[in-house]
């Protein structure tokens, strides 16, 4: 199995302070925009892939999922989901790219800021294709490619530390890219919104819908700095349909 940064303690701790890790789904800026994309989820297998504290696993079954399946290659995240969640959720302890299911498992799927750090797009999809039933649905968040585009995912500033811009370089130039998040190097894998959007289309899904969402009028009067999130969109959110 993989290793994950999640895993090492010190990681951990700074991850679990984080404003949408206390707070939970209040706490996270593009909530709002991704609850208004979920379909109605009464009665529905649910998964969701990369799954962190279970959020929106916990969502799911208040939404009256009559099945719920969080998946994440953190062990110590998971123990943290099941303490703080309904014990109808199922947690699997494994990597996106390698947990298996059996066709036509779920009837949605979801993943929150997960799927970027996936190397192959087109390979998830086909998986996706395949666990959905017929007519079910894709609703994931990922950080938006003109983030991810430079690498650094930092403003560009000012001789006296004020914010003059935000970079976007090589952004047609698809791949790995090494940024610090939380102190530690970690690495995504930049995509263009081309290849995310074709990458469905071709995989056999409708594209339903594309957001590119900005914080609540609430996180913009009660989080420091969040109103910078204006300047440049750091999220992408997409639902799709299995045709």
């Amino acid at each position: 199995m993989k290793q994950n940064k999640y895993d090492d303690q010190a990681f951990f701790e700074k991850y679990s302070q984080m404003n949408r890790s206390v707070h939970g789904l209040a706490g996270a800026g593009e909530w709002e925009s991704l609850r208004r994309m979920m379909p109605d989820m009464n009665g529905k297998r649910v998964l969701d892939l990369g799954c962190g504290f279970g959020w929106h696993c916990q969502y799911a079954i208040g939404q009256g999922a009559v099945s719920v399946t969080g998946v994440d290659l953190s062990e110590k995240m998971l123990r943290r989901a099941k303490e703080q969640t309904d014990p109808r959720i199922a947690y699997i302890q494994e990597s996106i790219e390698e947990v298996a299911f059996a066709d036509r498992s779920f009837d949605l799927i979801i993943s929150s800021l997960a799927l970027h750090y996936v190397e192959s797009f087109g390979a998830i999809v086909e998986k996706l294709a395949r666990w959905l039933v017929p007519g079910g649905e894709l609703v994931f968040t990922v950080e938006h490619p003109v983030f991810t585009a430079s690498g650094a995912q930092d403003w560009h500033y000012d001789e006296d530390g004020r914010i003059m811009h935000f970079p976007v370089d090589r952004y047609f130039s698809e791949g790995q890219r090494s940024t610090v998040f939380l102190g530690e190097q970690v690495v995504k894998v930049h995509r263009t919104l081309t290849t995310y959007l074709n990458g469905l289309l071709q995989g056999g899904f409708a594209v339903t819908g594309v957001v590119e969402p900005t914080p609540s009028e609430e996180l913009l009067r009660t989080v420091e700095g969040m109103e910078n999130e204006l300047r440049r969109p750091m999220m992408l959110i997409i639902s799709a349909r299995k045709q």
